[in-house]
């Protein structure tokens, strides 16, 4: 099937928030689609979506649905890809993934086209997007790893509540508009994945996204962690992570370290790298208060890099803050990237996959 053509693309998960802005990135891309399958939970089923002024109705996700279908968008969590994923492939479609459900399987590539689009040769039906917090900081680090190499990474994330979805939004403006006319509220939503405590998040800051695990780490940082590795094609790379979600409704933010391996590396010689790095913009003038911040971000399909400066005490030691905005490149628009590297590659057929 040529790009001529167009492709039959199905999205689990359409009336999602990640759903929505698949829909909004793939309108603006002007992707190839022949055909569009919308496909959610029986509850959403039969819900009207529009797409370039015309109306679809979203369909009940069956193993079925995926007949014919090409290329398969994936959205609606982590138990739904289990389910649904392999049935897709089962029908010739390339599944493109973006929960956490397959990331860290040895067979399944973890791509951020920017940084490692030759690991779909490898792939074997289903492909993973990584985590929103990860995909913006490699984006950043690939670059800086090929001039200059790199061995350690410590990094803080600041994380918006739209990574925890639309109910974690909506907690936000409610507390918010009840705290500031003095009215009881009871959260309910934050932090995500703790079933004993939930905490205000309005005026806040929560240190936990997702469960603990027995390191003291929590899933989210592990995500980090180990998700870097994997894309960066670096196992023995030092990565720690702390991730914190905050008031914010769009945005990731996230203060990173890094120890390179070259002497004599300065921080202009950094700038100068990131300024022709794809899908990095570099914000980076203090004296003129320019840098990155989220509510600038948030629409912009960049990852946003500001702040360079050397460590004081580290020759090798730089410190940065990289900004995205975490539905779009975190989320939609790497997962379009993927499916268009693909279409490139010539690795868009019918091929039966075992």
């Amino acid at each position: 099937m040529s790009k001529l053509q167009g492709y039959h693309l199905a999205i689990m998960g359409a009336t999602g928030a990640v759903g929505q802005q698949i829909l909004k990135t793939l309108e603006k891309r002007d992707f190839p689609i022949r055909k569009l399958s919308l496909l959610s939970s029986a509850r959403s089923a039969g819900k009207e979506i529009t797409f370039k002024g015309q109306t679809i109705i979203v369909e009940e996700a069956v193993p079925e649905a995926f007949e014919g279908v090409d290329i398969a968008l994936f959205s609606a969590g982590g138990s739904i890809s289990e389910k649904f994923a392999h049935e897709a492939v089962k029908r010739g479609a390339i599944v493109i993934d973006n929960t956490s459900a397959f990331r860290m399987n040895p067979e399944v590539p973890l791509v951020v086209p920017e940084v490692n689009e030759q690991a779909l040769h490898g792939h074997n039906g289903i492909i993973a997007n990584p985590n929103c917090s990860t995909i913006q900081m490699v984006a950043a680090l690939e670059p800086i790893k090929k001039a200059y190499g790199l061995q350690k990474v410590v990094v803080s994330t600041y994380q918006a509540v739209s990574g925890a979805g639309a109910a974690a939004i909506n907690e936000l403006e409610e507390q918010t508009n009840a705290i500031l006319n003095n009215e009881d509220f009871s959260p309910s939503v934050l932090p995500v994945g703790s079933a004993d405590k939930h905490y205000q998040i309005a005026f806040n800051v929560i240190p936990q996204i997702d469960q603990f695990s027995d390191n003291g780490f929590t899933l989210e940082e592990l995500k980090m962690i180990n998700e870097t590795k994997k894309i960066m094609e670096m196992p023995d790379l030092k990565v720690a992570a702390t991730c914190v979600r905050l008031p914010v409704e769009t945005g990731h933010s996230e203060s990173v370290y890094i120890e390179i391996e070259k002497d004599h590396v300065e921080v202009e010689d950094i700038k100068n790298t990131l300024l022709n790095a794809p899908g990095v913009t570099l914000q980076d003038k203090p004296t003129e208060q320019l840098y990155p911040m989220p509510a600038m971000a948030a629409g912009k399909e960049d990852v946003f890099v500001g702040r360079i400066r050397k460590d004081l005490d580290e020759e090798t030691g730089f410190h940065m803050w990289i900004v995205s905005d975490n539905l779009l490149k975190g989320a939609a628009l790497n997962t379009i990237q993927i499916a268009e590297s693909l279409i490139k590659l010539g690795l868009v057929s019918n091929k039966q996959y075992s």
